[in-house]
């Protein structure tokens, strides 16, 4: 193919990639959620423009000029009739920005209309990502995001240091950065979000403190705490909330992942937990709700993991991983859950606030011993027993 020939290809290829309908994933079933067959986004639904030049003259062999590797954890939000995600894009070098994607559609039909240029307020700055989106009671729609930069006090070249970023905006165009969220009692921060209320007249934030840049160390589990101001956000305390626990899906970190929805028996949050096995971190999710009264206090935990890794989903730039910043709950009780695997692609799952309820509320906990599960699962096959004889 000619230069002319090549272009109007691939362009004609994207469309048809773009314009794929998605359909429940029928091979699935438990009755918790429905996953869909079709990522939501991937490193295809990224427009051609950003990614080649359309000049024969500079770009003779139609070559990606500025390539990228990845599309995944994105924040998510609802507006006028639209669905909009806010994802993580990776280029080829690294370096991730956040993109926005809309589609009338909450699962398929999503194109990127611009990238996010942040205001540039720290030159150390060197990475952003996991944007969570919260529409506040203030009238601000918040993005909470992890801002890395070098750790100078080391000379390893992986060392690094994660903090929150916060930006605003009214229209997912033009950004205000706020100051970085500061933790007084821990030294690191990632997967921070803000709750769509203020609690006690102050913003309440979900945090997961850190004692370095992966390892979560003294950190049990996910915070909660409250700062006087959003401008210039600071926390002296984290009052821990979902806890980490031995031998469970939390064992050895555990995160905020969409922004809580507030429903009407409680807080209902779709968080991750991360093990460690022999081949490496595994990432689920899973449920807790707290109180509304008290947003820091655990009314629901059921067992084990939500949701998990399926098949191709295991395969990615960082196998055996899925990760949640972003859900959207609609009027009608339907929510749809967005959800990357393996850091390289988006997905969503779709289920209703009711059917979460009951399944927060109803699934057993944890039983912490392989003994007391044994008498978990005896319990339901004996009562599944007496209710067939009858």
């Amino acid at each position: 193919m000619d230069f002319k020939e090549r272009l109007w290809y691939e362009l004609e290829k994207q469309e048809r990639f773009l314009s794929r309908k998605n359909h429940v994933d029928q091979s699935f079933y438990n009755g918790i959620y429905e996953r869909y067959e079709n990522p939501v986004l991937t490193r295809d639904s990224v427009p051609l423009s950003w990614r080649y030049d359309f000049s024969e003259e500079r770009n003779p062999f139609f070559m990606e000029r500025l390539g990228v590797n990845a599309v995944f954890n994105s924040g998510a939000l609802y507006m006028d009739g639209t669905f909009y995600l806010v994802a993580r894009v990776e280029g080829n070098d690294r370096k991730s920005f956040f993109a926005v994607a809309e589609s009338d559609s909450p699962v398929d039909g999503f194109r990127f209309t611009h990238p996010v240029l942040l205001p540039d307020i720290d030159p150390e700055e060197t990475n952003v990502y996991d944007m969570r989106l919260t529409r506040h009671e203030d009238g601000w729609i918040y993005g909470v995001f992890c801002s890395e930069r070098k750790d100078k006090t080391s000379d390893d070249l992986s060392a690094a240091v994660a903090e929150a970023g916060i930006v605003r905006t009214k229209d997912l165009i033009s950004w205000e950065r706020l100051d970085n969220l500061k933790t007084l009692r821990s030294p690191q921060q990632r997967n921070v979000c803000l709750l769509p209320e203020f609690v006690d007249g102050k913003y309440a934030f979900f945090t997961r403190p850190m004692d370095d840049f992966i390892e979560t160390g003294s950190g049990g589990g996910i915070g909660f705490a409250l700062s006087e101001s959003i401008e210039h956000a600071v926390v002296d305390e984290e009052i821990i909330t979902s806890r980490r626990r031995y031998h469970t899906i939390t064992e050895s970190k555990n995160g905020a992942g969409a922004v809580p929805i507030k429903t009407d028996r409680g807080w209902l949050h779709i968080a991750h937990g991360v093990r460690n096995t022999a081949a490496g971190l595994r990432y689920v999710l899973y449920v807790f709700v707290t109180a509304l009264d008290e947003p820091w206090r655990v009314i629901a935990e059921p067992g084990g993991l939500f949701l998990c890794p399926r098949g191709e989903e295991r395969v990615g730039d960082v196998s055996n991983v899925v990760f949640t910043n972003g859900a959207v709950d609609l009027p009608d009780g339907r929510l749809f859950i967005y959800y990357a695997s393996s850091d390289t692609r988006l997905h969503v799952a779709q289920t209703t606030i009711e059917r979460m309820l009951d399944y927060a509320f109803s699934t057993p906990p944890d039983s912490l011993r392989s003994h007391d599960a044994v008498m978990q699962r005896l319990k339901l096959i004996d009562e599944n027993e007496e209710f067939v004889r009858r």
